[in-house]
This record gives C-alpha cells, structure tokens and sequence, in this order.
C-alpha cells in the first residue's frame, strides 16, 4: 500500500510499505477514506517527540471503512463507515474504565521510554512514534486498529465524512478542553488558538454555557472562523496586549476559564519567546507563551485546561500565579471514546459544525505538499485532509 513516511526533521516521502494484517483477535483492518493533518504531527516534524524512526507512517485523525475485523470483535462489521479514536483505549483496565482512555495501562506495548520521562506511561496513540506504542499511522490506505470495539466508532447515516472525520480527534480534544473548564452558565472563556482544536474548543464553550468566548490567535482567516462561524470575540495577539485586551473586555477580572489549545511550539513577540526559542532548539525548554499568559490572565480562583500538546519540560513557568491565585490546572490528552456519541448528537443538533476545518482536500500523494500548506500556514490552510 502506499502511505505517508517521516524520514527525518521535515523530512515526509509517500512510499509504498506492507499492508497491515490482524495480530490481535481484537484488531479491526480499517480502508482508510479520508486523514487529517493535525497540530500535534508538527511536533514530530520538528524533531521535539523522541523515539521516531525512519519509514514511520504519520498521521492520527481519520475515519474510513472496516474492512476486515479479528475473531474477538463483536461491534463491527465489515463494510462499517466508521471513525477511529487517536488515543488507544483497551476498555478493561481501571483507567479505561473510568473512561479516562488516554490514561490506559495496556494499549502501549513500548512503555519505558514514557515512563522514564513522565513516571508513568499514558495510552499509545496512532502514528505517533515508538514512545507511544510504534503503532502506523493513518496517512496510508488501510490501518491497524486495536481493541477495535473500544477504539472505532460507526458513523449515523445522517452525518457526512467531512464533519464525521474531525470526532477522532479535533472535536473530542477541543470538548474535552471545555470540559476541563469547569465552565458555568455566563462565564467568560477565553481560547488560545485558532486551529483545528482551539475552534472546536469555542464551539464546546458554548454547548456547556459559557455567556462569552474570546478567541486569540494571529492569522486573519483564523480569526474570521472563530468570529462568524463559531460566534467568539477575537484578539489578533499581533495587534493588541492579550493581558491588557482581556482585562480591558473583563472590566479588571479576568476570564473565568482560561483554555490553551496551542501547546509546545506557542509564539509571541514577547522576549521571553526569543528565550524559549533559544532554549527549545537544544531541548532544553517548550515553548509556552500561550500557557503563561493562559496562568497570568485567568481570574483569582478560575480554571486553565491545557490541551495543547506537551512533552518534556518548560522554564518559567509561573507557579507563582497558580498558587497565589489559587488556580486550578486541568489537562490531558483527550478521551474520545467518552465522547464521541455525544459528539454524533451535537454535530446532528447543528450545535457543532466542524466542516469549516477542512480547508484542503487532496490526495495522499500530494500529503506532502498538505504539511508544507499547514506548517507554514499557506492558502489559508487549516486542514489538509488526504484520501488515499
């Protein structure tokens, strides 16, 4: 088959590789149909996640067809239109069945290297390096799912492939950052980032009863989905103070909630950000402007939820602020499977719509033209969304 390759520090070539087989009786082959781009794949192009290794196919966010199915799956059949869940859930351990998926103590086979950076190893996740398990990604025409009835997710007749795909991930990690929020009926949320999830994230708001949504980011067509299509009071951090602005617009208090969908490669015209540039290229740092201003912003006893990706360690980050002002942090990578049928529901309702996400359909042999579109943010590009 053919499929998306990383090869090294921006580095993608399609290539033709074997075919995935069942291992497990528990496993699902799925046809894949359409696969997304996702901000977190930037950091394996960057070289920031260990543990990648030349001919690894990339890619986590996708949906497609079971095509053939282990002797242990029970929920699906052949010729299912189904999406995949990126973080790998096993379903029976105490992690999973708390439905905190991405915490499961089994779907990751390779767990020593996590466990020697973050003391414990969290779930592996599609094509996302040997860290996380070395399972294929899902920039290639078929794909290996385990524990299958956990992890895939038929799809309602009624909801078509370009809102159906985004439930594997950017929806579940953008509902999820809401949720984390703590937000009640009229408060003030404030979202860093306007990609994929950061969108996601404002529409969540919303469905849990957030009174206002102010979204920052810089790019003027991220700006104007966050404004017309998902309702939110925008800041261009490249034209305004994003602490003063939000002061100004919370008359002195702050947001409630404060939400980074940004993560590790955050930027700024700050010259904390040169130090964090500095720092990152010997890896010594992440970068995490949108994180402290996230902590600084936020009100006297509020939240910050943290769903931008991170993977080792940060410096100067304000503890200060987080003591003092007895705030809580919340994170995680997302637990999909909690959500994903109440996601179908919303997305039916019309309460969320993230079809604006894809913006560039293209095939998978033109994948690599995609990450040079959405890396360096081109034609507008939000997703770039390939079929095989």
């Amino acid at each position: 088959m053919r499929a998306l390759c990383w090869n090294g520090v921006d580095d993608l070539r399609v290539e033709t590789v074997p075919d995935p087989e069942i291992v497990n009786p528990r496993d699902a082959i799925i046809r894949v149909t359409k696969s997304s781009v996702c901000g977190s794949d930037l950091h394996l192009l960057g070289g920031y996640i260990p543990a990648m290794k030349p001919g690894d196919i990339i890619g986590h966010e996708f949906m497609g067809e079971v095509v053939d199915t282990g002797s242990e799956v029970r929920k699906l059949r052949k010729g299912d239109r189904a999406v995949v869940i990126s973080i790998i859930g096993c379903g029976q351990c105490e992690h999973c069945q708390r439905t905190s998926f991405s915490c499961c103590d089994n779907s990751n086979p390779k767990p020593l290297a996590a466990e020697a950076v973050w003391g414990h190893s969290p779930a592996g996740i599609i094509g996302y390096s040997h860290m996380l398990g070395g399972y294929s990604g899902s920039h290639a025409q078929f794909v290996r799912v385990p524990y299958a009835d956990v992890n895939v997710f038929k799809v309602p007749e009624a909801i078509p492939d370009e809102k159906a795909l985004f439930v594997s991930d950017a929806c579940p990690t953008g509902f999820m950052g809401a949720d984390l929020a703590d937000i009640q009926p009229g408060d003030v949320v404030a979202v860093w980032g306007c990609g994929g999830v950061g969108l996601m994230a404002i529409q969540s708001a919303w469905i849990l009863g957030a009174g206002r949504v102010i979204a920052i980011d810089r790019f003027p067509e991220r700006l104007r989905i966050a404004e017309q299509h998902c309702k939110a009071e925008v800041l261009d951090y490249s034209q305004v103070d994003v602490p003063e602005a939000l002061m100004a617009l919370t008359g002195g208090r702050g947001p409630d909630s404060c939400i980074d969908c940004v993560g590790m490669e955050a930027h700024d015209y700050s010259a904390g950000y040169l130090y964090d540039v500095a720092k990152q290229q010997l890896l010594l740092t992440e970068r995490i402007s949108a994180l402290r201003q996230a902590i600084e912003c936020c009100r006297k006893g509020g939240t910050v939820s943290v769903m931008g990706v991170y993977g080792s360690f940060v410096d100067k980050f304000p503890m200060g602020a987080v003591v003092n002002k007895a705030l809580t942090i919340r994170s995680g990578q997302q637990h999909g499977q909690r959500y994903a049928e109440r996601l179908f529901g919303h997305i039916e309702r019309g309460e969320m719509d993230p079809s604006p996400l894809l913006t560039h359909p293209m095939s998978l042999e033109d994948s690599p033209r995609g990450y040079d579109l959405f890396k360096n943010k081109k034609e507008d590009c939000l997703r770039a969304v390939f079929t095989p």
